[in-house]
């Protein structure tokens, strides 16, 4: 069996249909190939727990790819397919913890009138002024591909419009920490607790380089664009990618494993699933690092050193979880202000999450974990039964390989058995009911996925993380995956997508939709981010919350 295709694109997570719809869209034959039966990577929902809990299975949140120039390409096409946003308009996020309660409102200037020091509450103002300045040069760096060419405009246009100063105090901070840029600039608390436990969702630690760029970045994103969630659930978002990809005459190949890539004269030119062949000019790998290097394209003399410096260089992240609830009643927290709240997170800000991600970094289960309390229902009510709701729980420090327990009380010796990860799951809402009183009485049923659940459901988890590795410094922006060639390989016509290359993990799109449109425009150049105009206008944000 066989097929003549102009790309083929391996891999169905969101890079990959960002990627397939945009280039069909121009009229290119494409395959997209995925060894799993359904499409969308991490993007799913089901019923999990009790017929009519519609619970996100593993991604949630879709701030970054409203804010993308995927979004700004295919948006209006997936809406016309049935996508359908439901979005805050007040409270967005919170985080709570023995030291008390920090609110985020869509508004910036509502929730620094929260803070207790008049100093801080205009230090907030300066911080998320600062940011729109950078905003053109942050969010283009992030949506550009980062060659020599297109580093040396990024770095003439900053030096252009923030001058020598300027650059110099953006590089700065970009290799500061999260608690280091809350240190240095705020006198209370508020900041760093409310924002440090957003940057596990850029798969961050407090204390790692880059949080002190990526922590006003993710407060400048909650009051722009906000925490937008499909719907009737995720998988109503790949849904209205399947019809979009349908209309444009994608071929889907589901549960086909791509085994390898066949050359002839240096470049790609049939793609192999089993005893199928489908004959091609171009391939867009959304794999990990080793996968791409160690299995397509292996035996490949053109790629044998720089594939094993990336895999070398690769490094996975921390571990993930999640649990998912269905309670016969909606949450009721201690403290009321959370009940109106789509995201909370439990937690001190560093003080605490810091100490989480280096019990977990030593292979110990954290003994008081950050937890991210999703509420999905107060958002989208069609998601359970009237008066009841589900609840998503995320965990982000966790270890692969288990050697302790922080607490001194789990017997981890069988790694992450599926009794291992009930007991711990009775941790983590126990911690949480110290804030919401009544939680664990009013669970009906429950669904505990372990980092090596995640690994079992998508491959691209290596080692349980969900990111795509360490999102760490050197292993990010043109050093990410580390073979120093981007998305590009060194086989011309090969390109990686996908969380292990630039812009990184999130559900952006950015990686697809950068190579699809190098593909489609080879020479224009710097092409910067199509998302930054919106994400700079809160019209955007206003938009996204009407629908």
């Amino acid at each position: 069996m066989s097929g003549s295709f102009d790309v083929v694109v391996v891999g169905a997570g969101v890079n990959g249909l960002v990627a397939a719809a945009e280039l069909a869209g121009a009229g290119r034959r494409v395959a997209l190939v995925d060894e799993r039966d359904r499409l969308g990577g991490f993007i799913a929902s089901d019923e999990l727990t009790v017929p009519g809990f519609v619970h996100d299975t593993f991604s949630s949140w879709h701030p970054l790819f409203c804010a993308g120039g995927a979004y700004a390409d295919l948006g209006a096409d997936l809406h016309r397919h049935g996508l359908v946003y439901r979005n805050a308009e007040g409270p967005v996020t919170a985080s709570i913890g023995e030291g008390g309660v920090v609110v985020a409102d869509r508004s910036a200037e509502k929730t620094a009138a929260g803070f207790g020091s008049a100093a801080d509450r205009q230090a907030y103002v300066d911080m998320l002024a600062q940011l729109g300045e950078w905003a053109p040069h942050v969010f283009g760096a992030l949506g550009t591909e980062l060659d020599t060419r297109g580093l040396a405009r990024l770095g003439i246009s900053a030096l252009r419009d923030l001058g020598r100063a300027g650059l110099t105090e953006l590089m700065r901070v970009s290799a500061q920490s999260g608690r280091g840029l809350t240190r240095e600039r705020f006198a209370g608390s508020e900041v760093d607790q409310l924002w440090a436990p957003w940057l596990l969702h850029a798969g961050l630690a407090p204390d790692q380089a880059t949080g002190g760029l990526m922590l006003p970045v993710m407060a400048f994103t909650m009051h722009e664009i906000g925490l937008p969630v499909v719907e009737g659930g995720a998988a109503n978002f790949v849904a209205a990618f399947e019809l979009l990809l349908q209309e444009r005459g994608v071929e889907v190949l589901l549960g086909a494993r791509a085994e390898r890539i066949e050359m002839s004269a240096g470049r790609p030119v049939a793609v192999h699933l089993g005893h199928r062949r489908l004959a091609t000019s171009a391939v867009l790998a959304s794999t990990s690092t080793r996968v791409l290097y160690e299995e397509l394209l292996s035996g490949h003399p053109a790629v044998a050193e720089t594939g094993r410096r990336a895999v070398a260089r690769h490094r996975p992240g921390r571990a993930a979880a999640q649990i998912h609830l269905a309670l016969d009643r909606p949450l009721s927290w201690r403290d009321e202000r959370l009940d109106a709240v789509p995201l909370v997170h439990v937690s001190e800000g560093s003080s605490s999450t810091a100490v989480a991600c280096a019990q977990a970094e030593a292979g110990l289960l954290p003994a008081e974990p950050t937890v991210v309390v999703g509420q999905q229902c107060l958002l989208d009510p069609t998601r359970a039964p009237h008066g009841r709701a589900t609840l998503w729980l995320q965990l982000q420090e966790l270890p692969w390989r288990p050697r302790g327990d922080a607490a001194g009380e789990l017997d981890v010796s069988s790694g992450w058995t599926p009794e291992l990860a009930d007991a711990y799951a009775d941790r983590v809402l126990a911690r949480v009911e110290r804030f919401a009183p009544g939680l664990r009485e009013s669970v009906m049923a429950r669904r505990v996925i372990s980092p090596t659940g995640l690994r079992d459901a998508n491959a691209n988890a290596v080692e349980g993380d969900p990111y795509g590795g360490a999102a760490e410094l050197d292993q990010s922006l043109l050093w990410r995956p580390g073979a120093d060639t981007g998305h590009r390989t060194a086989v011309p016509g090969v390109f990686h997508i996908g969380a292990f290359t630039h812009p990184g993990p999130g559900l952006g799109g950015g990686s697809g939709h950068l190579v699809a449109q190098t593909l489609l425009a080879p020479t224009a150049g710097v092409r910067l981010a199509n998302g930054v105009r919106g994400l700079l206008s809160s019209r955007v944000a206003t938009r996204l919350g009407r629908r």
